[in-house]
């Protein structure tokens, strides 16, 4: 029996109809994966659940009992809570206070108690089994322990719904683990789970049933046991994804555009040397902590403390200046785009066009028709679905954000370009759209530069894949010698390159 209904939801933002009619029952208990392509209304419809956004028309049931979910408090006293893309905490405040925010203990005088405070966000934490101090300050925690306290605050207050959006997008695979098992604990106790996701093979393992939205409006419903990804990507996209060799692969290479040499930084990572030619996708693997980030950061000039060589095509740059590194070519997408690609209070053009500035300006004047025929230009090619480029980015779905921090450094035309986690959280159909998009620069004889935690993205990208652990590069593999078991070994040091 349906324990939640969605029934006719609708919901318009200014300029884009984000669902259109939605309808579909969840059953008490299970975990219920929503899944459909960047911008088809998944976390929208999560947020009218949890109180966040209201829906303009439409039904939501709960038990039999239609329910008004009009504020995140609103929907926690029905029994309803989030645990967000977006961790919501406030970093400078401890565990306990976080979770006690919307109900602190105090004594008389209004005074805070502090003793029943760290009491009760232990019984919290305990209760979800999570082993975190209660004193230590949220900004201090790692992604996957700070979303454990989320979901303690969202169990402690008792929900029996609790939504999911993208928890795994910014987790090790120790602490994917950690949730996994976490999620299966809940369902056992009869919490029902709405669990958001771009990521097929989770969905698959873990969910009961799965949902698919395309472009606001309901596809399906079907038991997992019943479907396979294949036909649930027919059903988010409307069409088949063809997996293609890189074309690229074919292609000559061409000089050397890109050579670090003995590059260090204290604390992070020491001697790494490496080159990559015109037209190569050279692939960077390792795990969390291995130093991926922190070399594309020192090669663009972002570590004052570097010390090494960094040449392009053939000059040597000066080590901890990003304007001498763009202005010999090289360009950086880094993997957080909300805090490091993008300024979310600027709109789509001022975004994409941020990198470009210096080509678009005289005497300090900036050419708008010029910046808006660049920008347009690039937001065509990527297919950036939004209502106009002067909506705010903030606006827009996570693939759509991904596709301007890429046009970004594409308007700038960068000669070597350095791509830091290129799909992470974005759908099937967005990460099609992006490989195609690093083959065809590849092609045209861009050299490249690729992060991932997704194996099989650089396995299907790369000429070669060098893989760092702990702050040095362990080794390189040639794409003759590419499977994800081997890689995973060198990663973690169980066997050499």
């Amino acid at each position: 029996m349906a324990f939640l209904e969605f029934d006719r939801i609708t919901k318009r933002f200014p300029g884009a109809l984000a669902l259109d009619g939605v309808s579909f029952a969840v059953e008490r208990g299970s975990c219920h994966a929503l899944i459909g392509e960047n911008g088809a209304g998944k976390s929208t419809l999560g947020r009218i659940l949890a109180g966040v956004h209201r829906a303009d028309s439409g039904e939501i049931r709960l038990d039999g009992r239609v329910i008004h979910p009009t504020s995140p408090l609103a929907a926690r006293q029905l029994g309803i809570a989030m645990v967000h893309q977006e961790l919501a905490f406030c970093p400078n405040l401890t565990v306990a206070e976080n979770l006690c925010l919307g109900d602190l203990p105090r004594r008389t005088l209004g005074w805070v108690d502090r003793a029943a405070l760290r009491e009760r966000a232990r019984r919290m934490l305990a209760e979800i089994g999570a082993d975190i101090d209660p004193d230590a300050v949220i900004g201090t925690l790692s992604t996957g322990r700070e979303q454990l306290v989320q979901i303690a605050a969202a169990v402690g207050s008792g929900a029996q719904v609790i939504v999911m959006d993208e928890p795994t997008s910014s987790l090790s695979s120790g602490e994917t683990r950690e949730l996994f098992r976490l999620i299966g604990e809940l369902k056992a106790r009869g919490i029902t789970l709405i669990y958001v996701s771009h990521r097929m093979e989770e969905l698959f393992a873990l969910c009961d049933h799965v949902t698919v939205l395309r472009d606001g409006r309901f596809v399906a419903t079907e038991a997992i046991a019943a479907t396979n990804q294949a036909r649930v990507v027919r059903q988010m996209t409307g069409r088949e994804l063809l997996v293609q060799t890189p074309a690229h692969l074919t292609r000559a290479l061409g000089d050397e555009f890109l050579r670090v040499e003995n590059l260090s930084s204290p604390g992070h990572f020491s001697a790494v040397n490496f080159a990559v030619r015109a037209g190569e996708v050279v692939g960077l693997a390792g795990l969390v902590g291995a130093g991926r980030s922190e070399v594309a950061q020192a090669i663009l000039g972002l570590d004052a403390a570097a010390t090494g060589r960094v040449f392009v095509r053939g000059r040597e740059l000066k080590l901890g200046a990003m304007d001498t590194a763009m202005a010999a070519g090289l360009g950086l997408v880094p993997e957080d785009r909300k805090r490091q690609g993008l300024v979310l209070p600027l709109n789509c053009r001022e975004n994409a066009a941020l990198a470009a500035l210096p080509l678009l300006s005289r005497a300090g004047w900036v050419d708008r028709t010029a910046e808006r025929a660049l920008v347009g230009r690039y937001a065509q090619r990527l297919r950036v679905r939004t209502a106009s480029l002067e909506a705010p980015i903030s606006s827009l779905s996570g693939g759509n954000q991904q596709k301007l921090a890429l046009a970004k450094w594409l308007a700038r035309d960068c000669d070597v370009l350095i791509v830091d986690e290129p799909t992470r959280g974005i759908d099937v159909g967005a990460k099609a759209e992006i490989y195609q998009l690093l083959d065809e620069l590849a092609g045209e004889g861009k050299a490249l530069l690729v992060i991932s935690s997704e194996l099989p993205e650089l396995i299907g990208l790369c000429r070669r894949i060098l893989v760092m652990r702990e702050g040095r590069l362990a080794g390189e593999v040639a794409r003759e010698n590419f499977s994800e078991h081997g890689l995973l070994e060198i990663m973690a040091g169980v066997a050499a390159a």
